[in-house]
């Protein structure tokens, strides 16, 4: 299916180049006027200089050109030279017809990306905070192969840093006995964890608060990493034990946000490649010795602010993240020669990706046709406009911020009498895909950059720009389509349309293309939550216009369930790149 607006803009094509002007001003765009019209070039104006005409002679020339065309109701010349255009009901309906049922063609087909996102701590119960590149990176994972991208997600794992030596220490005072800490045993550990998950979290921040406190704990913090990333084999035990407590954990709240990745990699899959990248930049000239570290100068002449020095290498030895993130991109470019590399993380690491992406390029790491980008994103505050957190002022885990949504649904669709008839198991069920669609789409809806308010009882609504909202509105497609089924009637050829509703649905259905791809393209998920919200709001108006059991005409009938149908699968393939699921009734 060829988005509406290109179809438009390859017909002024044809009309530029059959006077000979350069095709490439016919760039067709949607009217922010649509009393006025529905597509607008201003191509004439663009190039006016260029051709030493005036821009409304040259519009007069296109617009004699395509006045007679069939496919126009009316094309005429406004303002200062633009061309507006509007399109006849019958070719309107002749392109419905063909697209409700073709597949998309992509520029982007056979390309790779990879999305680097979620990336939580070991040993630390994934947060609030951390749901948003969750969220993000998964919708932008489902965006790039619908749009035919060859995609590689990985959840790149805090799993090597300073947090393990933390851990390490303060588990050996509690239980100096336990073998991992005898220096002088390097094998026969125990294959049974010695602690449980909950134990595991709720020592992390003891740990934390202790080192952050007392100098001489994090001094015995960062020699126990250091000595785990050398290979001691005691602490080495201990870390996979760490590992897989958490990974269990991750693995069961990542499942039930309905997030999943192709690949796992943590920063311990990249150790030993850290040594060897730090040793060839050094060989070629990039690194230099400061205060004992080795760092790497990506300053550049023009820069308008100061840009400091990577460093690769502590001063006592030991890699920081700057050097697992080279490592890392090092073995993406090997592994899966990505024309794209896309980096979900909170916006405050801008300046840890300017100088990674500059030390990458420099090094030829990673050439200037390949695209690095950093997509950063805001915080979820409270009412209070501070971070999000519980009642009782702590961080909310991201497993008690699932079941209090889930469980406000629950309380909303009881007040809106929505699933009366349903048993209490499909109610539960409903419940929890409602929950999980507010949950995202008042995520997704903001633009990434922005910070935002969580507010439960606005996003839980079944009125509004919500969630819950468009899988209402999903749900009752899904039942007009259950009636026509039991009634006999089918679909048919979409016809000239009997009301503007008609017409304004089939043109919001024929912009999905150009939104999937401005999309991906920003990055923006937000723009596929305005997309579905704006279809449904013009769906409802079909729908008070259109009665579809009543209609005694069968060919109009059979094009309104076209047009249904249409909808409802244009309104769940966007919902899937959001990562919600619509239920078959509500």
């Amino acid at each position: 299916m060829i988005p509406l607006r290109v179809e438009i803009e390859q017909v002024l094509q044809s009309a530029f180049g059959r006077l000979g002007y350069d095709a490439a001003y016919a760039r067709t765009v949607r009217s922010n006027r649509p009393d006025l019209c529905q597509f607008q070039c201003n191509g004439a104006l663009a190039m006016a200089k260029k051709v030493g005409k005036a821009p409304r002679e040259i519009a007069g020339d296109i617009v004699a050109l395509l006045v007679d065309d069939t496919r126009f109701s009316r094309v005429e010349i406004a303002g200062p030279g633009f061309i507006n255009m509007t399109l006849s009901d019958t070719y309107l309906a002749s392109y419905g017809s063909q697209s409700a049922h073709e597949e998309p063609t992509w520029d982007s087909t056979g390309k790779t990306v990879v999305v680097d996102f979620a990336g939580p701590n070991v040993a630390k119960p994934m947060h609030v905070g951390h749901l948003r590149s969750a969220i993000i990176g998964d919708s932008l994972q489902r965006l790039f192969r619908t749009v035919g991208y060859n995609v590689i997600s990985d959840n790149h794992l805090g799993d090597w840093g300073t947090q393990m030596g933390m851990l390490i220490t303060e588990l050996q005072r509690r239980m100096p006995e336990l073998p991992y800490f005898d220096s002088l045993q390097t094998e026969g550990f125990p294959e049974t964890p010695p602690l449980t998950i909950h134990e595991l979290e709720t020592m992390y921040p003891e740990a934390s608060k202790a080192c952050k406190e007392d100098p001489e704990r994090m001094k015995e913090a960062v020699e126990a990493t250091d000595e785990l990333q050398r290979g001691r084999p005691g602490y080495l035990a201990l870390w996979k034990h760490f590992v897989a407590l958490s990974t269990e954990t991750l693995h069961r709240d990542f499942s039930r946000l309905g997030v999943h990745f192709d690949h796992w990699l943590g920063e311990s899959f990249y150790m030993d490649r850290m040594g060897r990248v730090v040793e060839e930049l050094t060989r070629d000239g990039f690194v230099y010795e400061s205060q004992g570290a080795q760092v790497m100068d990506v300053s550049r002449p023009d820069d308008s602010k100061e840009i400091p020095p990577v460093m690769l290498e502590k001063s006592g030895g030991g890699f920081l993240y700057a050097t697992s993130d080279i490592a890392t991109i090092e073995y993406r470019m090997k592994e899966f020669s990505p024309a794209r590399i896309c980096y979900v993380v909170d916006k405050r690491q801008a300046l840890h990706f300017e100088q990674v992406f500059r030390a990458v390029r420099m090094a030829e790491i990673v050439s200037h046709t390949v695209s690095l980008e950093h997509v950063g994103f805001g915080t979820v505050n409270g009412k209070d406009g501070k971070p999000f957190k519980t009642r009782e002022g702590g961080v909310m885990k991201l497993a008690e911020l699932m079941d209090l949504v889930i469980n406000r649904a629950a309380e909303r669709m009881e007040e809106s009498g929505i699933g009366r008839d349903a048993s209490e198991e499909e109610k539960n069920e409903i419940a929890r895909m409602v929950g999980i669609a507010a949950l995202k789409f008042a995520d997704l809806s903001n633009h990434r950059l922005s910070d935002y308010v969580f507010d439960i009882d606005k996003f839980s609504r079944f009125e509004g720009k919500t969630g819950p909202y468009i899988l209402y509105s999903a749900v009752r497609i899904k039942s007009i389509l259950r009636k026509v089924q039991a009634a006999g009637f089918s679909s048919g050829e979409i016809l000239p349309f009997r009301h503007d509703s008609e017409r304004d649905l089939l043109l919001e259905l024929g912009r999905l293309g150009d939104v999937y791809e401005k999309a991906a393209e920003d990055c923006a998920p937000n723009y596929l939550c305005d997309y579905v919200y704006d279809l449904s709001q013009v769906f409802n108006r079909f729908y008070r216009d259109c009665h579809i059991m009543k209609e005694a005409d069968t060919a109009l009938r059979g094009s309104w369930i076209s047009l249904c149908q249409w909808t409802l699968k244009t309104v769940e393939d966007v919902l899937s790149i959001l990562g919600i699921v619509v239920p078959e009734k509500m």
